[in-house]
C-alpha cells in the first residue's frame, strides 16, 4: 500500500498545528518542527528526544524511516532546485533530500528576503501528496 500522500498530508496537518521550526536541531522547545522532522513525526507519531539537541542522531532516524524518506523525497521532487550530493558511508555520491527540503523551507530563494511562509511551506506539502497520488500505481 502506498503511505506518502496520506502521510504527506499528515505532515501538513500537523505543520499547521505546530509551526514550522527554521532554526538549529529539528525540534524547538516551543513545539515548532522542521520540515523534515514534521514528515518523521506525522508517519511515526512521536516526537524523538534526539530532535531538540542532537542534530546528527536525528538525520539517522530519519533515514533510517523509509516512510518518512518517501515523504521527504516527495516533497524534494516538487521543489524547484535540485538536491545536493553528498558522500555516503560507501564513499558513493547520493542526493542529500533531507538538507534539500529543510534548506528550501528556511531559507530565502535567490532574489527573495525571505524564506517561504508556512502556508507556502504547506501548499508544497500538499502539492507532492497530490503528485505522489497521482503518479503511483495503486497496490
Amino acid at each position: 500500500m502506498q503511505h506518502t500522500p496520506h502521510d504527506l498530508q499528515a505532515t501538513a496537518t500537523l505543520l499547521s498545528r505546530t509551526g514550522l521550526h527554521t532554526g538549529p536541531q529539528f525540534a524547538h522547545p516551543d513545539g515548532s518542527l522542521d520540515i523534515c522532522a514534521a514528515a518523521y513525526v506525522a508517519v511515526r507519531g512521536h516526537i524523538p528526544d534526539v530532535f531538540y539537541d542532537d542534530e546528527t542522531t536525528s538525520i539517522r532516524l530519519i533515514q533510517a524511516n523509509p516512510r518518512t524518506m518517501a515523504a521527504i523525497r516527495a516533497i524534494s521532487a516538487v521543489l524547484d532546485t535540485q538536491p545536493c550530493e553528498t558522500k555516503n558511508a560507501a564513499g558513493l555520491y547520493e542526493p542529500d533530500h533531507i538538507e534539500h527540503v529543510s534548506h528550501w523551507a528556511a531559507t530565502p530563494p535567490l532574489g527573495a528576503t525571505r524564506p517561504p511562509t508556512l502556508s507556502e511551506v504547506i501548499g508544497r506539502i500538499l502539492r507532492a501528496a497530490n503528485h505522489a497520488a497521482v503518479h503511483t500505481p495503486a497496490a
